[in-house]
């Protein structure tokens, strides 16, 4: 790590671009306190892949962790929606909310299809394509080339190129840039720990901004998607967006500090301090998660008889923690005034919570539960 060289900035007429090195070689890691860190960071990482093998249902509880990470990672780039909102459909927000929350549900959507293609795909260009097109469909950057790289300059902050932060290499040098990135992220000769290789992978996609937006995003979905691809994590169950996002302006400089004084140490320390926090707020959620099952399941016993549908519905409740009577109809195939006796009865015990204020289209949320995510 002494003697890293992050790239060089190449005059391009009225501008400089920036042109990291490649990052497919031998690396050697000589610094003990991000070796004290890595293995904190391992640790952790390792606490909270064990504490999630033991958690009963945990496929339910995958999906709001998602969402936080999909609407932490949006607002990192300016997306306002709020996991309340991105709960409710789209007709139920005002016209204003709208394209916020087109954003946010397209994150979804691109995680959620990305992990599911790497039973067939290796974490490549290809499913990194995938997931981009996923992200820009019918939203404010559909024409801005999705699931394609650029083919042409961009640029980072300022009102244009002239007054840039920061400006990535030309657009001809992203394929090369883009193919090292991905040996490098499959060389098993390179035997840089997997934390520092993501670390790694994260800072150099970023810097490449292989597309014309999006980009932010989709090197943020990468670091889940690598963990779970080297079976760091058995189930995608830490984000790193809201560490990022509660230290955003750390997290750009951080960035800045490799191009612009070759300082990939203090990279690699924020990283892996945000692992740490990360994964240590992640099994807190996880214990209290399974405390309020345990609390909730208390409570509907005294339903007696209509325990049995309660329970139906509570389990739809953690994957989406927003409920209305039609659709507790639905679940439990119960008619349309017992679906409102049901969800009286659960109103009375604490579990549900109206939020309309109205006297028809109630909407109820699932509101300790969405508490742990907030």
């Amino acid at each position: 790590m002494k003697n890293f060289k992050a790239g060089n900035y190449i005059n391009q007429r009225t501008f400089k671009s920036f042109i990291p090195e490649e990052i497919n070689r031998d690396w050697t890691l000589d610094d003990m306190e991000v070796i004290e860190l890595l293995s904190q960071a391992d640790r952790q990482l390792g606490r909270l892949d064990m504490y999630s093998e033991h958690t009963p249902n945990l496929d339910l509880f995958i999906s709001m962790h998602v969402l936080k990470e999909a609407t932490k990672s949006s607002k990192i780039e300016g997306t306002k929606t709020n996991i309340e909102e991105a709960l409710q459909d789209r007709e139920e927000l005002e016209e204003e909310q709208r394209d916020d929350w087109e954003e946010v549900q397209n994150y979804i959507s691109a995680l959620k299809s990305a992990i599911k293609s790497l039973d067939e795909l290796p974490l490549s260009s290809r499913l990194i394509k995938m997931a981009h097109k996923v992200l820009l469909k019918g939203v404010r950057g559909k024409h801005k080339i999705p699931g394609q790289f650029r083919t042409s300059q961009n640029w980072i902050g300022g009102a244009s190129i002239s007054d840039a932060t920061f400006i990535p290499p030309p657009h001809q040098e992203v394929p090369r840039l883009m193919g090292d990135l991905e040996k490098f992220s499959h060389n098993t000769e390179i035997r840089l720990p997997h934390l520092l290789k993501i670390a790694l992978i994260h800072y150099q996609f970023e810097t490449i901004h292989p597309f014309l937006d999006g980009n932010g995003r989709v090197g943020r979905l990468l670091i889940t998607l690598y963990l779970v691809e080297q079976g760091i994590l058995k189930k995608p169950i830490l984000y790193l967006s809201d560490f990022l996002e509660r230290n955003r302006q750390l997290y750009y400089d951080n960035l800045m500090k490799v191009r612009n004084a070759d300082d990939i140490r203090q990279w690699f320390k924020f990283f892996l301090v945000g692992i740490i926090e990360t994964a240590k707020g992640s099994i807190v959620t996880l214990d209290n998660i399974m405390k309020l099952q345990k609390d909730v399941d208390a409570k509907i016993q005294g339903l007696g008889a209509r325990a049995s549908n309660a329970r139906k519905v509570i389990n739809q409740l953690y994957i989406k923690p927003l409920t209305n009577a039609q659709k507790v109809a639905d679940q439990t195939q119960l008619s349309l005034p017992s679906a409102y006796k049901l969800v009286d009865e659960l109103e009375k015990l604490g579990i549900l919570k109206e939020i309309t204020g109205a006297k028809r289209g109630k909407q109820y949320w699932f509101d300790e539960y969405i508490n742990l995510f907030r």
